[in-house]
C-alpha cells in the first residue's frame, strides 16, 4: 500500500520535502501522483485538490503537513470516517514563540517607532520601560500558544492566557471561556492570536472586541487572517485606539499590493512566514504517525472535527 503526498508545494518546497519524507520514511512507497487510487492508504496533505481524498477507497489516514486544517475541513468531501492528524512540529513551536517574542519586543521597546524616526532621520530617544511593566495576552493555548506564552514569561513579561478550556500553564495566568475574553482583553497592552481558525472564531476581533483592548493596545494576528475583520481593524488603528498591528496572515493571500496594509504606519506586515514547516523534523512527525498506523497504537495530534482542531 502506497503513500500519496497531495502538496501543492513550489519546485523548491517539493526539492525540500520529498528527500525529507523519503529518509524519515524508508521502505514506503511514496507518489506524488495518484494513479491508482485503491492502492493509497495513507496521504500526506498540504492543500490537495478538492475531492481527491474521497476518490481513494482504501484510505486509512490523512496526515496534514500544515499546523491548520481550516482549509481541509472546509471540503465537503472530506471523508468522515478517516482519522485526520495535523502537524504539532517542535520546531514550528520554537520559531512562533521566536516571531512573537521579536513583535512583543519591537512593540514594548518601540523599535517599530525607531525604524520609522531612522526614515525621518530623526534622533530622538523615547522612554524605556521594563518587561515587567507590560501585560501580554496569548490568545490560544495549543502547542504553540503554550510554547509562545512561557518565552514571553521567561523574559520578564506579565503573561495572560486565554483558551476556550482551561489550561494550566506554570509561570502564565490563564482564563478559559468566552465570558472571560473580553475583560482579559482589557488587561493586555498587546494581544498575541494563535487561536485556531473556527466557526465561532471567525472574524473574532471585530468592531466589538477592538473596543474591548484598551486605548493604545496593539495586535499581533500570526493565527488566521480571518480571524480579523480588516475594515475594523482599519477604523481601530484611524481612530488611534489602537497603536498598531503587526499581520503575518490575511483574508487573502498573497496580500494584494494595493491593499492598504502596505502603506499603513501602524501596520507592519509579514509574508506568512512566522513559523514555517521545517520539512525534515515534520517528517519525523509523519513517520512516528505512519509507524503508530502500521503498528495498531493511537495516532498523535488527531483532529476533533466538531471543534475544528
Amino acid at each position: 500500500m502506497s503513500i500519496l503526498v497531495a502538496a501543492d508545494f513550489s519546485a523548491a518546497e517539493w526539492a525540500a520535502w520529498w528527500p525529507a519524507l523519503h529518509a524519515a520514511l524508508p521502505g514506503e512507497t511514496l507518489l506524488r501522483d495518484c494513479v491508482d487510487p485503491s492502492g493509497v492508504e495513507i496521504a500526506l496533505v498540504a492543500n490537495p485538490a478538492p475531492g481527491l481524498l474521497a476518490t481513494l477507497p482504501r484510505l486509512r489516514l490523512v496526515q496534514s503537513l500544515w499546523a491548520g486544517v481550516d482549509r481541509l475541513l472546509a471540503d465537503a468531501s472530506l471523508p468522515s470516517n478517516i482519522p485526520l492528524a495535523r502537524m504539532v512540529d517542535p520546531g514550528m513551536s520554537r520559531a512562533i514563540a521566536e516571531t512573537a517574542l521579536w513583535a512583543v519586543l519591537s512593540l514594548h521597546r518601540e523599535y517599530i517607532d525607531y525604524a520609522a524616526q531612522q526614515h525621518r532621520r530623526e534622533w530622538r530617544q523615547r522612554a524605556q520601560r521594563r518587561a515587567d511593566e507590560v501585560t501580554v495576552a496569548v490568545l490560544g493555548l495549543g502547542e504553540m500558544g503554550r510554547a509562545t506564552a512561557l518565552r514571553l514569561a521567561a523574559n520578564g513579561y506579565r503573561v495572560l492566557g486565554w483558551s476556550t478550556h482551561r489550561v494550566a500553564l506554570g509561570g502564565v495566568i490563564t482564563r478559559s471561556g468566552a465570558a472571560a475574553l473580553e475583560p482579559l482583553l482589557g488587561e493586555a497592552e498587546i494581544v498575541v492570536n494563535l487561536l485556531p481558525l473556527t466557526a465561532a472564531t471567525r472574524g473574532l476581533f471585530d468592531r466589538r472586541r477592538f473596543g474591548s483592548m484598551r486605548n493604545g493596545a496593539s495586535l499581533v494576528n500570526l493565527g488566521r487572517g480571518a480571524h480579523v475583520v480588516e475594515p475594523d481593524l482599519l477604523d481601530a488603528l484611524a481612530s488611534k485606539h489602537l497603536r498598531h498591528a503587526v499581520l503575518d496572515v490575511f483574508e487573502s493571500e498573497p496580500l494584494s499590493p494595493e491593499h492598504s496594509f502596505w502603506a499603513h504606519p501602524q501596520v507592519t506586515v509579514l509574508p506568512h512566514v512566522a513559523a514555517l514547516t521545517d520539512p525534515h523534523s515534520a517528517a519525523q512527525v509523519v513517520a512516528g504517525n505512519v509507524r503508530a498506523l502500521r503498528s495498531g497504537e493511537p495516532l498523535s495530534h488527531l483532529v476533533d472535527r466538531a471543534r475544528g482542531y
